[in-house]
This record gives C-alpha cells, sequence and structure tokens, in this order.
C-alpha cells in the first residue's frame, strides 16, 4: 500500500526528502509556511558543500557520503547546476592546516597543500597570497534557493505535491500516534509526518510533549552587486570567507556559518564588506547590495538529529546544520528508513533521541 506522507518544511532539507519520497513512489505533500521558495534558513546559506575540517569521524563520513550524492542529483536533477569549483583554505594555523591535510588525504578526501605561489594560481584576485594553503578541488557550492527550486520541481515530476504558504497549527495526535497535521486551511491525515521545520520544530513538538534541545545562532552574511569574475572557487580565509554566485555577487561571512551581527547589523555588515574590498584586487570597486542573517537550527552538540521520535509513532524529525551539504543524503537514507528498508548505519549515531526529552 502506497503510504501517504506529509512533510513540514520547504527549506532545502525538506525538498531532498520530498524528492527522494517520490522516487520511491510514495504519495508526498510538502507544507512550506512561506510563499517564497526556501524557507527561511536556506535562502541565507553561504551554501558550502564539504566534508571538510572539524568533524568528528562519524559525521565525516555522512557528509563525504553526501557529497557523493550530490554528484548524483546533479546529473539526474536538470538544472541543478552544482559549482564544484574547489575550495581554497588557509584559515587555521599551519600545523593544523598540515594535520588535517594528512588526516583527510588518509580517509580519501583530497587537500593538496600549497605555498602562496601557487595559491596564487587558483585564486589570483587575493590581494596578499596565503603563507600556506591547502586545496580541496572536490568541493563545491550550490545557489541555496535555485537548488529547492529545482528539488521541488523534480519532486512535482515524480508525483509530489508542495503547498507554499501553507503553515503548520499543530501535529495531531491520537493515541501516541501522529496522524496529520491542522493548517490554517484544515486538518491533513498522513501515515507518516516528517517534521523538517527548522526552527520551528521546537514549537510544533512541545504541543504533543516532546522537548527538542536546539540553538538558532544568528549569522550575518554580505552580498555585492554582480562584478566580472573574480573567484574560481571557495575561498577560506582567517576571519573571512567568500565565494562568488553564477550570477557574478560575491557572498561572504566572517566564516562559514557567519558572523553574528550584534545590536547594529548594518554597522556590522559594512564593516565586513570592508574587509572583502581589501582582500581582492579590485575590490575598492565592489558595491554592497544587501546583507542578511540567518538564524540557523544547530543541535547543541552540533552534528545532525535524524530518526523516528520515540513515542510518537508515525513522526519522523530531521534537524541539522550544514542542512546544504547533507540534504541529499538525510533525504535518500531518511526516506529509506521511512519507507521500511531499515536504518543505514551512516545514520547510527545521530538519532534524535539525545535532544528529546518529555515536557
Amino acid at each position: 500500500m502506497t503510504q501517504k506522507i506529509l512533510i513540514v518544511g520547504g527549506g532545502i532539507i525538506g525538498a531532498s526528502f520530498a524528492l527522494h519520497l517520490a522516487e520511491a513512489g510514495a504519495d508526498v505533500r510538502l507544507l512550506d509556511a512561506q510563499r517564497s521558495v526556501g524557507g527561511i534558513a536556506t535562502p541565507a546559506s553561504w551554501a558550502w558543500i564539504n566534508a571538510s575540517w572539524g568533524n568528528p569521524p562519524d559525521y565525516f563520513r555522512l557528509r563525504h557520503e553526501s557529497m557523493r550524492q550530490w554528484r548524483e542529483i546533479d546529473r539526474r536533477v536538470p538544472g541543478l547546476a552544482v559549482n564544484w569549483c574547489g575550495g581554497l583554505l588557509w584559515d587555521m594555523a599551519e600545523a593544523d592546516l598540515l594535520s588535517y591535510a594528512s588526516e583527510r588525504n588518509a580517509q580519501g578526501y583530497e587537500v593538496r597543500v600549497l605555498d602562496g605561489k601557487a595559491a596564487l594560481k587558483i585564486e589570483p584576485a587575493l590581494a596578499v597570497a596565503p603563507p600556506v594553503a591547502v586545496h580541496v578541488p572536490g568541493e563545491a557550492s550550490v545557489e541555496p534557493v535555485h537548488a529547492v527550486e529545482r528539488l521541488l520541481s523534480a519532486a512535482r515530476e515524480r508525483g509530489a505535491e508542495v503547498l507554499h504558504g501553507t503553515g503548520v497549527r499543530w501535529l495531531i495526535e491520537k493515541k501516541g500516534r501522529i496522524v496529520g497535521v491542522m493548517t490554517d486551511e484544515g486538518d491533513l491525515d498522513a501515515d507518516v509526518v516528517v517534521l523538517a521545520a527548522g526552527a520551528d520544530s521546537p514549537r510544533l513538538l512541545k504541543d504533543v510533549g516532546q522537548d527538542l534541545a536546539l540553538d538558532q545562532p544568528p549569522g550575518l552574511l554580505v552580498h555585492s552587486a554582480p562584478v566580472g569574475e573574480m573567484l574560481n572557487g571557495l575561498v577560506m580565509a582567517p576571519e573571512l570567507h567568500v565565494r562568488q554566485t553564477s550570477e557574478g555577487r560575491l557572498v561572504a561571512g566572517s566564516d562559514f556559518a557567519g558572523a553574528d551581527p550584534g545590536d547594529n547589523p548594518q554597522a556590522a555588515a559594512e564593516a565586513l564588506f570592508a574587509k572583502v574590498k581589501a582582500f581582492l584586487k579590485g575590490g575598492e570597486a565592489l558595491a554592497l547590495e544587501q546583507f542578511t542573517v540567518g538564524y540557523r537550527p544547530t543541535p547543541p552538540d552540533g552534528v545532525s538529529a535524524i530518526g523516528h521520535v520515540p513515542g510518537l509513532e508515525g513522526l519522523y524529525l530531521c534537524v541539522t546544520h550544514s542542512g546544504i551539504t547533507l540534504a541529499p543524503a538525510l533525504g535518500a537514507l531518511g526516506a529509506a528508513e521511512i519507507l521500511g528498508q531499515g536504518r543505514n548505519p551512516l545514520l547510527s549515531p545521530f538519532s534524535p533521541n539525545r535532544l528529546l526529552s518529555k515536557t
């Protein structure tokens, strides 16, 4: 029997679940409270696809697998346009850079150590060459809203229904089972509800007796007006991460998550953009077009939470930072689990139970 599945959340995680569940033949309906595409957190992402430094082994393996699945999705979803541009990185001490390169190469993740001259060959627009850097050719970026549009379009082609501007007021529970959701337009029933609502997840879970531990740190990114080609790939320098979009805009944060804008985001944005202008040859001609402040749903331990919610049959939860990197793997592996194919070992360390407590 075909399973009827409701997905709550229209960011890149929800879009990936919609695609993978629809491909598997489920009856899928995605509900997005926003009228615009992309949800809330996804449009404010720096959109780096990576399994880079700072990830414990289990999380590295999940992220590395998701990079592989990005390549598969890129082949089967028309117009997705993942930019496999590579990343140039030197935002840590030289000894740490060398250690990172050695560790990742041993794990099959290519990292090349470069001197300043070689770094400038990759990114000749840098105003000052780094003393030493590493280049990771397999890393990528994607335009986040465009990616959600293409994933949802592909899901629709496979039978999914996508409802924008449809907010969920509460989850409907009957005898310990989630049987649907109540929207502003009325109730919708389901065999399984996938909660991929990011920062809105704690509110919906609280109504059914679960407290979800979830941080929501702010992240400031500055966006330039479009310019000619300045960067070839992702650049991660101390206190400044920069990439160039397919439309020619430079997008930068103090790191890949963006900076805390404090009490005066306009001033923080102008100070950050001044660093961007000084960072690049010809940077004085750059103009600040806009800045964004995103609030990223982040489990306190920094890694994903994905799986069935204990004590609430029919409810499947997925919350994570690094949503851009992890969307393909979480959607594919989560869909398989929902449809009865068992839990993939890659997901075993990331049960949501650790973040949940009964109210």
